[in-house]
Formats: C-alpha cells, sequence, structure tokens
C-alpha cells in the first residue's frame, strides 16, 4: 500500500507520519544499527558554495531523523566527501565511501561526477539520490533518483513561468556550451519559447576558456532590444556577468537563471550583493515560504549554521528524507541479500512533503513536483508570488 510520509517534524503545529529515521552513530558499538548514507560534492574550489549546502542540509536531515527515532531501528549516519566536482575524484570519493560500509548514496553535487559515479553504482546495484545533478545521465540506471529538475524540465519550466507571468516577450540568451548543463537547458528553453510566443532575439555562447571577460557577449545582448535575459549556467560565471553588466549600465534587463545560479550572492559578496537585485531564480524552494515543513527546516538550518539555506541545502536535506522513507517502506535489514532491490522497488511508493515540495519519483529516477521561482531582493530570496504583489 502506498503511503504518505510527511517531514514535518519536531514541530508543535505540524504532525508526521514518517515512522521511522536515533542518534549519533557510535562506530565502537557492535549492538546499534546504522542507515550510512554517503556522497560526495565540492567542497573546495569554484563550486565549494554548492556542495557546502549539500552536506549541511544532508547532515541537518540526519540529526532531526535520529532525534525523532531513527528508521526501522537504525540510526542514520551521513558523510560526504570532498570531490571538486571532477568525475576522477567523485569516483574515488565513492569508493572509499563503499569501502567504509555505505548503504546508500546521495551520489554528487554536479552532473559531471554524477554521471561518472551513476557507473559504479550500477555495478554495486546501490541505491542514489543526487539532491542537484540535472543532467539526464545523472539518473540514467534503475537504481539512480534525483531530487532536483532535469535539465530540459528546467528550460521548460522556465519559458512557461515567463510566458505565464507576462515577465517578458523579447529573450537573449548566454548559456556555456562547454557543459552539457548549460546546453541542455538551453535547447529546452528554446523549444518551449517558440511554443508559448517568446522571441529569442539574441543568443550568445562561452566556454571554459573564456568565461571571465563577458564583454564582447553583453554588447550583442545590450543592442538585442530583449526585455529578458536568460542565463541558465553557474553561479561563479553569473556573479562575473552581473559585475560586467552593472559596469555597461545593464541593470534595467530582467536577469532570469535556473538552479545553477543559486548561490550568486555568496559568489559576489555583501559589498557587491545589490547586483543580483531583481534577478529571478527557476527553484522549488522559497526560504521565506509559510509552509510548515519549510519553515521547519529553515529555521533548523539557521539555527545550526547560522544562515539562511539555498536550494541546494533543500535539496540534499529532501534526498536523505527520501532514502530513509523508503529505508522505511522497504522493511529490510541493510546485511538482508535482497536490500537493494528492495530499496529501489521501495522509492517509487515514496510521497512525501519536503522542504522543495510535494514530491513522487518515477521509475526512471525522475521527482515529480511544481516549480516556481525566488526573486533577490537587498540580498535575499523573495517568492515571486510575494514579490509580485508588492510590485
Amino acid at each position: 500500500m502506498k503511503k504518505f510520509l510527511s517531514l514535518a517534524l519536531a514541530a508543535a503545529m505540524m504532525v508526521s507520519s514518517f515512522a521511522g529515521c536515533s542518534s549519533s552513530n557510535k562506530s565502537s558499538s557492535t549492538d546499534e544499527k546504522v542507515f550510512f548514507i554517503g556522497g560526495s560534492g565540492p567542497l573546495t574550489g569554484d563550486y565549494a558554495t554548492y556542495g557546502t549546502s549539500v552536506k549541511k542540509g544532508a547532515e541537518l536531515a540526519a540529526k532531526e531523523i535520529n532525534e525523532n527515532g531513527g528508521v526501522n531501528g537504525y540510526t542514520v549516519k551521513v558523510q560526504v566527501e570532498d570531490d571538486q566536482a571532477d568525475p576522477e575524484q567523485a569516483v574515488k570519493a565513492y569508493a572509499t565511501l563503499m569501502d567504509r560500509g555505505i548503504n546508500a548514496s546521495i551520489g554528487c553535487v554536479t552532473s559531471g561526477a554524477c554521471v561518472a559515479v551513476t557507473e559504479e553504482a550500477k555495478r554495486d546495484g546501490i541505491i542514489t539520490m543526487t539532491p542537484s545533478a540535472s543532467q539526464l545521465e545523472a539518473a540514467q540506471y534503475d537504481n539512480n533518483f534525483r531530487v532536483c529538475f532535469l535539465d530540459p524540465d528546467q528550460g521548460t519550466y522556465s519559458a512557461d513561468f515567463i510566458a505565464d507571468n507576462k515577465i517578458g516577450t523579447k529573450v537573449a540568451i548566454l548559456y556555456d556550451k562547454s557543459t552539457d548543463y548549460s546546453v541542455g537547458v538551453y535547447k529546452a528553453f528554446v523549444r518551449q519559447a517558440e511554443k508559448r510566443g517568446l522571441e529569442v532575439v539574441e543568443t550568445q555562447t562561452f566556454d571554459t576558456s573564456n568565461n571571465t571577460d563577458f564583454s564582447t557577449q553583453l554588447q550583442k545582448v545590450k543592442e538585442s532590444g530583449a526585455d529578458i535575459f536568460f542565463c541558465p549556467f553557474y553561479q561563479s560565471e553569473a556573479a562575473k556577468v552581473l559585475k560586467q553588466m552593472n559596469d555597461m549600465e545593464m541593470t534595467d534587463m530582467i536577469v532570469f537563471g535556473v538552479d545553477g545560479m543559486d548561490g550568486v550572492l555568496a559568489q559576489l559578496g555583501e559589498e557587491n550583493a545589490t547586483l543580483a537585485n531583481g534577478v529571478f531564480l527557476l527553484t522549488p524552494f522559497a526560504a521565506d515560504s509559510t509552509d510548515p515543513v519549510v519553515v521547519n527546516f529553515v529555521t533548523k538550518y539557521k539555527a545550526a549554521y547560522n544562515e539562511t539555506p539555498d536550494q541546494f541545502a533543500a535539496d540534499a536535506y529532501d534526498a536523505v528524507y527520501a532514502l530513509c522513507n523508503a529505508f522505511e517502506i522497504a522493511g529490510k535489514d541493510t546485511t538482508d541479500a535482497d536490500f537493494n532491490e528492495a530499496m529501489i522497488a521501495a522509492m517509487v511508493e515514496v510521497e512525501m512533503d519536503g522542504a522543495t515540495g510535494h514530491m513522487t519519483w518515477t521509475a526512471d529516477g525522475e521527482c515529480q513536483k511544481t516549480a516556481t521561482a525566488n526573486v533577490i531582493v537587498d540580498g535575499a530570496y523573495v517568492a515571486y508570488s510575494v514579490y509580485s504583489a508588492q510590485q
């Protein structure tokens, strides 16, 4: 029987039907049973904000679950290794975690690293639930699942959101032709934009060899007559683009990004945070939401880390809960011969309310949930519904 499993835990106004995921892991205890979840992400380097957020969100979920009784008599342990967003390092990190005895994986943070690890996880048969690897192949096998949207979905949802909310009609695009992530979002956006009557008036590209000076591309965008500037690339380049747009007096143009741009405020720094004013981010997570599950998550995250969580932290929080919910449904001990198969089968039975929305999963590993958008205002994310009401 399909179960509805809520994540609203430990708050007086919330009732949880999650029956399961006990306190810290004690490796010296032979009696304690541990459900061990591993993963990797960039904890150093250009994309460290992504990996650090995922690590914090995952660890917060494990702590919260353990404080509420564990799952199936097991405590939950999470360990996230640094892979520097490099596929080779990710495979090494995965091997290390397997040697340490993980029972499930939150895969990798970035798509290239995650795709490499799916090959290893397929061989081992272990379930993976990446928080944020949105490339199609990051969930290419039956044991691979994800919390985030698929790359093409982000492009489609972005075009729909712009059209539905009448954000603009003429679109200029800048994308990173050296990453599958950016290319995938771009292609899907263009297809859907045509269907929705949006006019793409300028398209510019960059790659890893020229991702610091965007003046030539921005001049073309400035001259295009676009009222929307679609930017499906990562936050490190986004911060540079926003600074250069300011220098070129392009601050009236609406910038619309997807999940890779999350973290741009950290890249800009507090002194330049206002350069992101008015930037739209397609996301299933809004930190200022009044949804009880989101309020619970944000409150506890701020208490633990003295900062507001971003989408990557929320995705990782949900990924750990999703795996624990599957573990509860599977009803197996981690030592059972059919444990991995039971986890994979159970995942498609999970239905839950998480920090990033109401979620179910399909057999091909995709998460079904609703997309919305935040707008950055004075260094904070504001849900579009709130932002539009204030205009």
